[in-house]
């Protein structure tokens, strides 16, 4: 018999008498086959569905066919927020989501809202990788009941706009921007002069098409993705932010398995992010020559201009993400 788990969890919660969402999730009987639902912000041929492909052809591969994944694209299970919410009460088995919806959860999470902490991919990476990123899990985990299998990306985030191009901050003043469900993304570019709106991901098209926002900002291969090309004429290369997106799972559903299936499935997530974080720079490459062949005009803004007027927010949020974590991320040792 071959089990959704999201089906059977919800079912549980709605069906009178019962008593706990976790009735169904008690354990997963050895020989049966599982099909874990899994939640994703963006398409099928994005660096999110390359990620979670992968992961999933590897823990069919090492539980011999006993555990697949079953993708759900373009938010089909619900905005970010929701889903995350969702796997924290074991309604939905897993999901890749930005952690800019997370730091309502955990203030340490918001570390990844504040604008220049990381260099480059390999700052990021390397600070992820270390007992930092494993300490977030773990916090992340016991506050919230949701599970980290891996921490994927979105990437460096860039702003795009239909108002101008930007090299230096006075270009921001007065536009209209749409950011993430963060109070930190939110001082961020106030600061940097813009009037921000915070707005579910789901909405963010139709806002831009309608003139409601003047600009976003994203990682590349989600502004490709997006087909921001379409009602955004300016891509500006701000990488004010790095963005991961975990690869999360229901805690409930994670203890279900026995120990030697979470050790496959932490095996299949390892191997799986290494794969999603490579696609992702490639299709970071890739994507701006192509958005510019779109006709977007692609600007490289004046980065020290914008470090220095984005670091009174750092001032602001360290001590309430955590001064230690703040300054051990900015200073983490590149090997």
């Amino acid at each position: 018999m071959r089990k959704s788990w999201s089906l059977i969890t919800l079912c549980c919660i709605v069906t009178a008498g019962c008593t706990s969402s976790t009735g169904a999730m008690e354990n997963v009987e050895e020989g049966e086959n599982i099909v874990i639902d899994v939640s994703l912000p963006l398409g099928a041929e994005s660096h999110h569905g390359v990620g979670v492909l992968k992961f999933g052809e590897e823990l069919e591969r090492l539980s011999e066919g006993r555990i697949s994944v079953r993708p759900y694209y373009d938010n089909a299970l619900g905005a970010e927020r929701e889903v995350f919410e969702g796997m924290g009460i074991g309604i939905i088995d897993a999901g890749m989501v930005s952690t800019g919806p997370m730091g309502g959860f955990l203030n340490e999470v918001m570390l990844f809202d504040l604008p220049y902490i990381f260099q480059d991919y390999g700052h990021a990476h390397q600070f992820l990788d270390s007992a930092y990123g494993e300490e977030m899990s773990l916090a992340i985990e016991e506050q919230t009941n949701v599970k980290v299998l891996a921490w994927m990306e979105n990437g460096f985030r860039y702003q795009t706009n239909s108002v101008t191009a930007v090299e230096t901050p006075e270009d921001l003043v007065g536009t209209n921007h749409r950011t993430q469900e963060s109070q930190v993304q939110i001082d961020t570019w106030e600061t940097l002069g813009a009037n921000a709106t915070p707005m579910a991901w789901n909405e963010v098209y139709s806002a831009l098409q309608q003139g409601v926002i003047d600009s976003q900002e994203n990682p590349i291969p989600t502004i490709y993705d997006m087909n921001f090309s379409e009602i955004q004429p300016y891509l500006n290369m701000t990488q004010h932010v790095y963005s991961p997106a975990p690869l999360l799972m229901s805690g409930q559903l994670f203890e279900a398995f026995s120990e030697e299936d979470q050790e496959l499935i932490l095996e299949a997530a390892e191997i799986a992010l290494h794969v999603q974080r490579e696609e992702s720079r490639e299709q970071t490459e890739a994507f701006v020559e192509a958005l510019e062949e779109d006709g977007m005009e692609v600007t490289y803004p004046d980065m020290e201009l914008f470090t220095e007027a984005a670091a009174p927010v750092i001032e602001e949020w360290k001590e309430v993400i955590g001064e230690d974590l703040v300054e051990a991320a900015r200073d983490f040792e590149v090997e």
